[in-house]
């Protein structure tokens, strides 16, 4: 008798533990799930903001709102770059099932051109800036509502097409965009070495 009153002593415990350990198990996917939703849709509604934003801009001014693009975004854009930081914890912790190196080469890449090179007050208003932030934002704009439809339930099939049709050109545009960029960078860092070069020169004589 009593080693029965035992086994089910034993077994209830093992009942308890096992349920509690489902209920924390439930209850961090829950917190994990609501955290990325939201993080998904501040990231989305971000880049709404600055692509609506832009695109007024331009409807209204024409090709003279480029001069102004970075002033008027720059800081959201900066906003959403410096949050999709948390996108290489979210792969180190097992929030997502992606890999961590292409990732990080990505959003390092987009936060050193933003903040070493577009932030440069000479370097703002060109046409490669506007061009560029079009493009990180049209990713976004194919990403982030996909990821949201992945959270809530199946994309549909208007959501998976547009993001793996459309996203693989507009990546490969923005490749190049980032590669012009740096070489326009360059060649304004050597005009400027040039002139100073030159006044140096001029002083002297």
């Amino acid at each position: 008798m009593f080693c029965c009153i035992y086994e089910s002593w034993i077994g209830h415990e093992s009942y308890c533990t096992i349920k509690n350990k489902m209920d924390l198990i439930f209850h961090r996917y829950s917190l994990s799930l609501t955290y990325l939703f939201l993080y998904n849709l501040l990231q989305f509604c971000g880049h709404t903001w600055i692509f609506a934003n832009m695109t007024v801009r331009f409807l209204s001014f024409g090709g003279d709102a480029q001069a102004g693009t970075f002033y008027f975004v720059g800081v959201m854009m900066g906003i959403c770059q410096l949050l999709s930081l948390l996108e290489l914890f979210h792969i180190a912790d097992g929030f997502e099932e992606c890999r961590l190196f292409p990732r990080f080469m990505q959003v390092m890449e987009r936060n050193v051109l933003l903040f070493l090179l577009i932030s440069l007050e000479e370097f703002q208003s060109k046409q490669i800036v506007c061009v560029q932030f079009y493009l990180w934002n049209i990713l976004g704009l194919l990403r982030y509502p996909h990821e949201l439809f992945c959270l809530i339930g199946t994309p549909s099939f208007n959501v998976l097409w547009a993001h793996h049709t459309l996203s693989l050109p507009v990546y490969l545009l923005s490749a190049i965009t980032e590669g012009s960029s740096l070489t326009v960078r360059f060649l304004l860092k050597e005009r400027e070495e040039n002139l100073e070069s030159w006044n140096k020169k001029l002083k002297k004589e």
